[in-house]
């Protein structure tokens, strides 16, 4: 195939579907995986219908130890490789720490942080010997700010995902392998739909601090085109990742601590 293609980690709805379209808009190829299988299937037939690339759902669950290893080989099954990786996959768990169960967290961290690591781990080395890739690791502004209540694990991954984009965008300077942290704030999709916060969060919270998901993935995709290391969306959330580079971080944990109530899953 004279295409390149794209996978996409969490391409049944919100940003990942999004990311999804952008690429097949701009003529790639898709490998798509998300856990719910038939609309997965769903949305890789309206990719192949609207923009006429190839489209390959590959339904998973990133949590199983096994699932980015299976999803590589299918892809290598149909004759592929992976010119540009979209690690998107992603959920919150509600409540405080202590009162979860360990394997509702450690499942979380398996889609979060392992999944992440792995697929990138596996598609970097062919990325590099074809001296072409692009990496798209899906963070947020959560991840640049200081730590929350309910968000114990949530931001640390996030933040984990913005240091680790950096390094490989560091470390793959002059390769033609581009490596990007998207950090999106608030941005509607099912998101607060999943973890039952929709209703508080959009209460509390102006229309103005929303972007769409399309807008938030076009800025994804000219962010690794142009090989930056960190694509914040929309100028409030550009605002508040500056101002918590200037404050101190105590006076950011009580401005958090203060407001957790009111944007609990942001």
């Amino acid at each position: 195939m004279n295409r390149r293609l794209a996978l996409v980690t969490g391409a049944s709805s919100g940003i990942g579907a999004a990311l999804a379209r952008v690429y097949a808009s701009h003529g790639y190829d898709l490998a798509l995986t998300a856990r719910r299988g038939e609309r997965l299937r769903e949305a890789a037939d309206d990719i192949r219908l609207r923009y006429g690339v190839e489209s390959l759902a590959i339904p998973a669950d990133l949590s199983a130890p096994g699932a980015p290893g299976a999803i590589l080989a299918e892809i290598e099954a149909n004759g592929r490789v992976v010119d540009a990786l979209v690690n998107c996959a992603g959920y919150g768990i509600g409540g405080v720490y202590a009162g979860s169960r360990w394997e509702d967290q450690e499942a979380f961290l398996r889609v979060l942080l392992i999944a992440v690591c792995e697929l990138t781990h596996k598609a970097l080395p062919g990325m590099l010997e074809r001296r072409f890739g692009r990496i798209v690791n899906v963070a947020s502004l959560v991840g640049l700010i200081p730590g929350a209540p309910g968000q114990t694990l949530y931001g640390a991954a996030k933040a984990f995902v913005v240091r680790f984009s950096q390094s490989l965008h560091l470390e793959t300077q002059g390769t033609g392998v581009h490596v990007s942290a998207l950090c999106p704030g608030l941005t509607y999709s099912e998101f607060h739909d999943v973890n039952g916060a929709r209703a508080k969060v959009s209460e509390a919270t102006p229309p103005w601090l929303w972007l769409g998901s399309d807008e938030v993935a076009a800025a994804g995709y000219e962010a690794a085109e142009a090989n930056r290391p960190i694509c914040v969306t929309g100028a409030p959330n550009k605002a508040i990742a500056a101002l918590a580079k200037l404050i101190p971080d105590e006076w950011g944990m009580a401005l958090m601590a203060s407001q957790i109530g009111r944007i609990r899953t942001l």
